[in-house]
């Protein structure tokens, strides 16, 4: 395995249809409320250290990270800032929310309650 997996749109919905997987937008708060994947938490790429242990604190869960598109970096700066601090399954969706939308998936709205 590579130290910064990745994993296909069908994959993650699969994961998240199981429950089996934690989903990490790690945009701002602003983009996040305005759309993420289901059940997806927010993590921004600036707020790792102070969040991830509240966030996340089972190291060995399934996490997958995402942002917008493959251009953006954010999801795998965040990949390897866990992966630096000891979790143990972190995978990247590369192709993010755009792509996830684009594919008639659905995204909620709003903070977590």
């Amino acid at each position: 395995m590579s130290n910064h997996p990745i994993i296909t749109r069908d994959e993650l919905q699969a994961a998240i249809d199981a429950g089996a997987v934690v989903v990490v937008e790690t945009l701002g708060p602003m983009y996040y409320e305005s759309g993420h994947l289901p059940g997806a938490i927010n993590l921004p790429h600036t707020e790792v250290e102070a969040l991830a242990d509240a966030l996340l604190p089972d190291k060995d869960t399934a996490i997958v990270t995402y942002c917008s598109n493959t251009a953006c970096r954010n999801s795998a700066i965040v990949q390897a800032q866990l992966i630096s601090r000891g979790y143990t399954d972190v995978r990247k969706y590369a192709e993010g929310k755009d792509d996830w939308s684009a594919a008639g998936l659905p995204l909620e709205v709003g903070a977590i309650a």
